[in-house]
């Protein structure tokens, strides 16, 4: 049981989440969500204000000072409500339930998201942000709803009562009728409709599928590149890759690049990639991960294997536990100043005309000096190059995010320089300015580990290790699934952990993990222990990510209707229980559970779950057909079904130079459904578990390569050339 903390904190005082302790020393009585606060909201008849959010959001800081540190305010939240602080990253159970309410009555959601429950949980009225007071026509402040509430449920309790009734019967029956299961699979023209509504929607110029704000999408990228690599030939297919190309270039240009620190920020305000939104989120770096090096095999531009490898450093250097786990995010906010009072956003990523003169202040050519080729590069400003209109705080006024107009060409042209100079100069310029940024206060680091990012973590690193043939990537990866297995899951009982927290000391202890995992901290770690596996050919892993999906079947499946619940179910205090049908920043677990499905069944003979996989697909007939930009991930899925699989079976001794060769070969090309196994002598207890794979051995001597569809393979074949014949022609005879 949570108590009350010593010293003027609360409750939360006692809590690990980085989100629940920057709230512990709030004048509010907080509680965490928990049977303590149920129980005093019944016993004292209290309304629950329940306040979701996370440690990184702007919104939620913004909040929070004006609303939650305020004295008078607290008051009246502790005499009228039992107050309720919940972690959305934490608890994405709690986080789903009330949002699918703010969502269904207001039209809109975000962070922080502000929720009034009956002392039974059920929501009565909610919304995101709200400002103390009255400010804004039409938008009543903090103080006047939670006054008007109080007195609302002191006068018509019973009224109330029956219509938080009525709205949770409402809600429970629209999730039911989203769940409706088709009889049959889609078929191939929703590949199309997707593809016609991202066309629409996308931004020539830019890039990106918006106007703005700019969200980076990865799953967007994941169905353009798949949709390509089915029929490159074909207009559609080229403008596809058209599309992802551009964008990611316009998105490694732009602001929502850390051109100094590198990664990714979480997306952008405007329409050009410019003024980002500051925080950075691991999910956002391993999914970008991915889409660099995919585009990077398809195209083989030295860009994107640039931005591949500076987004790998960044989360090395900056989000990495020294056991191997990943952090959480960066927060956007941060001190301008050592002295300062006040956090800023941004601060900690900005720069003045006149900083950076006083920094790079050597000279290159015709008196110019590298601030000047460097300035102009990236469209420094001598007074600040942020539109005001991105900047109603005035917290960019004078300050510049850097972001590039033009290209290495360009500046070259512009100064008289070779582009090789140009590069050396903006290189060490990068480097002047990372070590000076060092000496500013950093942003609020989370280092909160999540199961579900670390696992598109994993994935990120194997992709881009793989393809770009680097040891240290895959290395990392290894490192931070071990780290999963050794402190976030129980041997015994076969369980995932949500997160795992750092003490004082910079340690965490495994069993020290309060939440279990829901169904996309397994569904995002089996695909990406499933991409280490085919990245390194290690057994573990992939026999790891079966029993994974055999427990993920077992807590979150749907026997009736198909498809995984978000939940178990087993927790009472979850009022509804959903089934997740959208792909956002994160992709669903539906989504990437019927693409894991169909990679699981295919390496390990496992039928029955393609057909689990089908009954997604089925299950979510309405939406894959209707309206398929809610869940392109899952489209992915829907090409795979409709598609025999590629199997390349690699048959060689570990470490031999004709072995790596091949495995080289299908690492530089881009074939989304293949599904790749690796026989060294190392895998004997994969080929006990597979009994085709028995029969394949090495020809002559030397590495072969056997590639099959439905377990008939074709002829053997054991040189490179031979083997890249193969992978070009999907449709080979199998013998």
């Amino acid at each position: 049981m949570a108590t009350k903390a010593e010293g003027g904190r609360n409750r939360l005082a006692n809590e690990k989440s980085p989100y629940l302790l920057q709230h512990a020393s709030n004048p509010v009585d907080w509680y965490p969500w928990g049977q303590e606060a149920f129980d005093k909201a019944k016993s004292e008849g209290k309304l629950i204000f329940l306040s979701v959010g996370y440690s990184t959001c702007h919104w939620c800081h913004v909040m929070e000072r004006e609303s939650f540190e305020n004295e008078e305010i607290g008051k009246i939240m502790n005499e009228h409500y039992v107050s309720v602080k919940v972690d959305r990253e934490e608890r994405p159970d709690v986080d789903r339930v009330y949002m699918t309410f703010v969502q269904a009555t207001s039209g809109g959601g975000g962070w922080p998201m502000s929720v009034w429950l009956t002392p039974d949980l059920k929501p009565l009225y909610g919304g995101t942000y709200f400002p103390p007071d009255d400010r804004y026509f039409g938008r009543p402040g903090f103080k006047t709803v939670l006054r008007n509430l109080a007195q609302q449920w002191i006068k018509k309790k019973d009224m109330i009562e029956q219509q938080t009734d009525i709205i949770l019967q409402t809600l429970q029956e629209g999730t039911k009728v989203a769940e409706a299961p088709g009889e049959s699979l889609p078929d191939k023209s929703a590949l199309l409709t997707l593809f016609n509504m991202l066309l629409k929607s996308y931004d020539s110029e830019y890039g990106g599928f918006s106007k703005e704000p700019k969200f980076p999408q990865p799953v967007n990228f994941n169905f353009l590149f798949a949709m390509y690599a089915e029929s490159p030939e074909d207009d559609e297919s080229k403008s596809a890759l058209s599309m992802c190309v551009h964008t990611l270039k316009m998105m490694a240009k732009g602001g929502i690049c850390d051109h100094i620190s590198k990664g990714f920020h979480r997306y952008s305000t405007d329409q050009q990639w410019h003024v980002p939104h500051f925080e950075k989120m691991l999910y956002d770096q391993g999914q970008l991960l991915v889409s660099y090096a995919n585009a990077f095999q398809i195209t083989g531009d030295p860009e994107f294997r640039r931005v591949a490898s500076d987004i790998a450093e960044y989360v090395s250097r900056d989000l990495s536990h020294k056991d191997g786990g990943f952090y959480s995010a960066e927060d956007a906010d941060s001190f301008p100043t050592p002295g300062a009072k006040e956090k800023k956003e941004g601060a900690f990523c900005v720069w003045t005309h006149s900083d950076l003169h006083k920094l790079l202040g050597q000279k290159v050519k015709d008196n110019h000096t590298e601030a000047d080729v460097f300035c102009h590069h990236f469209d420094v400003k001598e007074n600040g190059n942020v539109d005001p209109y991105k900047d109603p705080h005035d917290e960019l006024k004078g300050q510049n995010v850097l972001i590039m107009r033009g290209s290495v060409p360009d500046t070259a042209k512009h100064f008289g320089l070779t582009e090789e100079e140009v590069t050396d100069i903006i290189d060490r310029c990068k480097s002047v300015l990372h070590d000076e940024r060092q000496k500013r206060p950093k942003p609020h680091l989370d280092n909160k580990m999540i199961a579900s990012w670390n696992g598109l973590m994993i994935s990120g690193y194997a992709r881009a290790g793989s393809v770009l043939k680097d040891t240290a990537m895959l290395q990392r990866a290894k490192k931070a699934a071990d780290f999963l297995r050794q402190t976030m899951f129980d041997e015994s009982r076969g369980i995932l952990y949500r997160t795992s927290y750092v003490d004082m000391d910079g340690n965490t202890t495994k069993g020290d993990c309060p939440v279990e995992g829901f169904v996309d901290d397994y569904s995002d770690l089996i695909q990406g222990l499933v991409d280490l596996y085919e990245a390194t050919f290690s057994p573990e892993y992939l026999l790891w990510a079966e029993k994974l999906q055999e427990k993920q079947n077992e807590l979150f499946w749907d026997k009736t209707d198909g498809g995984y619940y978000s939940n178990t179910g087993k927790d009472p205090s979850i009022v509804l229980k959903l089934k997740d049908d959208q792909d956002g920043a994160e992709p669903c677990p539906n989504s990437v559970s019927a693409n894991n499905l169909l990679r699981l069944s295919n390496l390990l003979q496992r039928p029955e779950w393609q057909e689990m996989a089908a009954d997604i697909l089925k299950l979510f007939y309405e939406r894959v057909t209707k309206i398929p930009i809610a869940v392109p991930e899952m489209l992915c899925a829907l090409i795979k079904i409709n598609k025999p699989p590629k199997q390349v079976v690699l048959v060689g001794d570990n470490g031999s130079e004709d072995l790596q060769s091949m495995i080289d070969c299908v690492a530089s090309r881009y074939i989304p459904n293949k599904v790749l196994i690796v026989l060294d002598g190392t895998s004997s207890e994969l080929q006990d578990r597979v009994p085709f794979l028995q029969t394949l051995s090495k020809v002559d001597g030397k590495a072969t390569a056997y590639v099959c569809e439905n377990y008939a393979c074709s002829l053997p074949v054991n040189t490179v050339d031979a083997l890249q014949k193969l992978l070009q022609h999907p449709g080979s005879k199998p013998s």
